[in-house]
């Protein structure tokens, strides 16, 4: 509970201590304009009086001293005008880039205590079911409940591993497969059979037609579906159905996650695609998560030359649409 509020006095204190450099730059630089007037105007005063007033050019320079004067002021507004807004533009860009750092670095904070949360679960409630059917004598019933809870546990910890490892592959670039011609509507089914089996008390609708082939990587496909189903299922609630559609159009292949959870807001929609990014504040934001499943969708479509996008699901919730052209 102590943490939020020592990250946000941080970025007061970063911001503060920006904003002070900044203004004493910005005074810095009027201060030098006005320096150098005053020693233009002097200048020029010194010029004036060196004539003589019976000098028979006396006209002529006056206005070559005039004119020189307004030279040398444009010059300096000139000069100025450049070099503070080349000035601005840098520290506008390293604002910007410190603010990134400073959330990423908090994004990745809040990513180890989420992740050590999700590892711990899962192990902490095998260890306890193994536990007690050696301890405790249980009739079959009992047994085979506690033996199918910890194998989901089990495939919930091999997916988020599974998560993790894809993505430091990806980010460098060392993730070696070799596309071949798969069949989409299958794998898509499949995966909904799989989502089923794993949250019974769901209801998903699909719309899957038959026979969509593209050319990828199955395994990146189906933890791309998994990861939308899951997503889907976690920010909706229990009763709310999600539907599935798969269709080609032409030479275009659609598919589409739809929940009526509590949606996405518009100036959101682009961010949770970032790494480690989670929609809602960190210190009041209840549902588990480790900020990857969206990133790893958006890099698995990218890996297929495809394209991700979500809007509103009208009257609730969020579509994530994957569109992936054959031609």
């Amino acid at each position: 509970m102590i943490r939020p509020p020592f990250k946000i006095n941080k970025l007061k204190f970063v911001s503060f201590i920006y904003w002070v450099f900044l203004t004493y730059m910005i005074a810095a630089f009027i201060w030098w304009y006005v320096t150098l007037e005053n020693q233009n105007t002097q200048l020029a005063n010194v010029k004036f009086q060196s004539i003589k007033l019976d000098d028979p050019a006396l006209y002529s320079k006056v206005k070559s001293i005039e004119a020189f004067q307004d030279r040398k002021t444009k010059q300096y507004i000139g000069e100025g005008l450049t070099f503070l807004f080349l000035f601005l533009l840098g520290a506008i860009y390293v604002y910007r880039s410190l603010l990134k750092q400073l959330r990423y670095s908090n994004q990745q904070q809040n990513f180890m205590m989420a992740i050590t949360h999700e590892l711990k679960t899962p192990i902490a409630i095998t260890q306890l079911n193994i536990e007690t059917l050696l301890k405790r004598t249980l009739d079959v019933p009992h047994q085979k409940k506690l033996i199918e809870n910890t194998l989901k546990e089990t495939h919930r910890l091999d997916a988020l591993c599974n998560n993790i490892l894809l993505a430091s592959q990806l980010d460098m670039g060392k993730y070696e497969s070799e596309k071949q011609v798969i069949h989409l509507s299958e794998i898509t089914q499949n995966a909904i059979k799989s989502f089923q089996d794993r949250c019974p008390d769901r209801i998903c609708i699909s719309n899957i037609k038959s026979d969509i082939f593209i050319e990828g990587e199955p395994l990146l496909i189906q933890l791309l579906l998994n990861n939308l189903l899951d997503n889907a299922n976690k920010y909706s609630e229990a009763y709310r159905p999600i539907s599935v559609s798969l269709e080609m159009i032409n030479h275009t292949i659609t598919l589409s996650v739809k929940d009526e959870g509590r949606g996405i807001p518009i100036k959101e929609r682009e961010k949770i695609f970032e790494k480690f990014y989670r929609v809602g504040e960190e210190a009041t934001r209840s549902t588990k998560g480790t900020g990857l499943g969206l990133y790893l969708c958006k890099k698995i479509i990218e890996y297929h030359h495809g394209a991700i996008h979500t809007t509103s699901n009208e009257p609730k919730g969020s579509i994530f649409t994957f569109n992936y052209n054959m031609v």
